[in-house]
């Protein structure tokens, strides 16, 4: 038995198909595509681009925005030749268009611009795009939902067109979270909110000023913004403000800039006071007990500029010394205390050498007395002169500080200069039993008129003949007993012994004149 086609197959059905294909592509060849509208195009009114101000006033001109089948040409081709300045949009991702080509590879402009929704519908859905708002410089991470709890959406924000935004927004919706701040913050930093903050609140609420290079301590966590970043309407602003101590407090200085503008050198965030301050910086040191001193010690009334370095300054009332050593106080004491204390005596006119340097300071300066102390040896000595006085008072004639001994005399100093033998004798042939002063400096006082001399010479003084280098050789150049003439010319150049061949008594002439020439030799 012969199976029967299907009526689909039967030539009356590939007929009707045929003229039912014929029927549609006739009626859309005449009426465009109207027969397969979903329905009316958007007419909202906007810029004229290719002479309509909206697509409902492309009428049943489908073909403006639909190509057919068989063409290579896109609806994306056809949206480009009206909105050229979204090309232009696509070379730079910081653009809307330029975001979305990026980050959705494959969308169409009827991904997000639907129509045929009817005159009054959006022409934009942005629910099905990948839209990277970081890329526009301002991140959604702070604006995931509103302060009611509902989402954010686009237009929440992009009222007016998501080309632009107004930045009223900001303000018109701050206002409703937290109105007095916002008119405090409004008027510290302006209206301009992009200008600070960029959405993931790098410089809202949640900034952390550990992460930037001042530091927030102490009272300055406490601080409002606006008091340091006073006039900032710009993150560049901000960055700018100044971080020296001086640029917030200098009208709060209590020293008048006295100690110059440094403020941390004493202070700390922690508070004005307590406050310490670095001696060091200043041009008096502070040591020794001076360290632990309280600075109004010094400094009274709160007085810093001007205040006296000297010592005796300060300690006038504790001088023992009553002015007697001056007042120069670190000429003896430190500032480690007054004891142990010490005395350049280099300093003073009487400088100390030998044995003095080991001296008590009491053993001259009797009950601390120091002005006006004797500064002769004698003083000090008289007790323990081994001479009674017989060299006089001068001690430094004879002796120096190394000791009493060895002692030397410098004898021109006592009108008598030794000289010759007298230079080589012990001082007591001449000092019996070290009687000194008074002392003849006659040489007859030493030296008795011996026999030889018969007398002849009794009150005359040893050097007319004699010298202190040896009593031989001897000169006489005076007058002769007996009428010979000493001083004839002939006797030039002879000696006493010449002529006194036996003794200075008696003389022989007749050694050098005969009797036939009594006048001559």
């Amino acid at each position: 038995m012969r199976k029967k086609p299907l009526g689909c197959l039967t030539i009356s059905g590939v007929v009707t198909a045929l003229l039912t294909i014929l029927v549609v592509v006739g009626i859309g060849l005449v009426h465009g595509g109207a027969l397969f509208s979903p329905g009316e195009l958007n007419a909202k009114a906007g810029a004229v681009l290719g002479g309509v101000s909206s697509h409902a006033d492309l009428g049943s001109n489908c073909a403006a925005c639909h190509t057919a089948f068989w063409q290579t040409a896109r609806m994306a081709d056809r949206c480009v030749v009206c909105h050229a300045d979204v090309v232009a949009q696509w070379q730079s991702p910081s653009t809307l268009h330029g975001n979305l080509q990026k980050n959705n590879p494959g969308m169409t402009c009827r991904s997000c611009h639907p129509d045929h929704h009817g005159q009054l519908a959006s022409l934009t859905d942005f629910s099905k795009a990948n839209i990277s708002h970081d890329t526009f410089g301002y991140a959604l991470t702070a604006h995931q939902r509103q302060s009611d709890g509902s989402p954010f959406v686009c237009n929440t924000c992009h009222a007016n067109g998501y080309t632009r935004f107004d930045q009223t927004v900001c303000k018109t919706c701050h206002r409703q979270v937290k109105a007095v701040f916002m008119q405090s913050h409004l008027l510290a930093y302006g209206e301009n909110c992009l200008a600070c903050h960029d959405g993931v609140d790098s410089y809202g609420h949640t900034f952390n000023h550990d992460n930037v290079a001042f530091q927030l301590t102490g009272k300055h966590t406490q601080a409002n913004c606006g008091g340091c970043h006073a006039g900032a309407r710009t993150i560049a602003d901000l960055k700018a403000t100044r971080q020296d101590c001086a640029a917030c407090h200098i009208k709060n200085d209590p020293h008048s800039s006295r100690l110059g503008i440094d403020c941390g050198s004493c202070h700390t965030s922690a508070g004005w006071t307590p406050a310490t301050f670095n001696h060091d910086l200043a041009s008096f040191k502070l040591t020794g007990k001076h360290i632990n001193t309280p600075c109004t010690s010094c400094h009274t009334d709160n007085v810093f500029k001007g205040t006296p370095s000297d010592c005796f300054s300060c300690h006038a009332k504790d001088d023992a010394h009553n002015g007697q050593l001056g007042n120069d106080c670190s000429a003896c004491h430190t500032t480690s205390g007054w004891l142990p204390s010490t005395f350049d005596h280099n300093l003073a006119s009487f400088k100390l050498t030998g044995k003095h340097t080991s001296i008590p300071c009491t053993s001259c300066h009797i009950n601390n007395v120091f002005i006006g102390t004797p500064s002769d040896c004698f003083s000090c000595h008289a007790k323990d002169d081994a001479h009674r006085s017989r060299f006089g008072t001068s001690c430094g004639a004879c002796h120096s500080t190394n000791g009493w001994l060895p002692a030397t005399f410098d004898h021109a100093l006592s009108g008598f200069p030794l000289t010759g033998a007298h230079a080589g004798l012990a001082c007591t042939q001449c000092h019996i039993n070290n009687v000194f002063t008074p002392l003849s400096s006659a040489c007859a006082a030493c030296h008795a008129n011996p026999a030889f001399h018969a007398g002849l010479f009794s009150g005359s003084p040893c050097d007319q003949c004699h010298n202190t280098s040896a009593w031989i050789p001897a000169s006489y150049d005076g007058p002769h007993p007996g009428g010979c003439d000493g001083n004839c010319i002939h006797h030039e150049g002879a000696s006493c012994r010449d002529c006194h061949t036996v003794n200075l008594m008696t003389a022989t002439c007749t050694k050098c004149h005969d009797g036939n020439n009594p006048g001559g030799n």
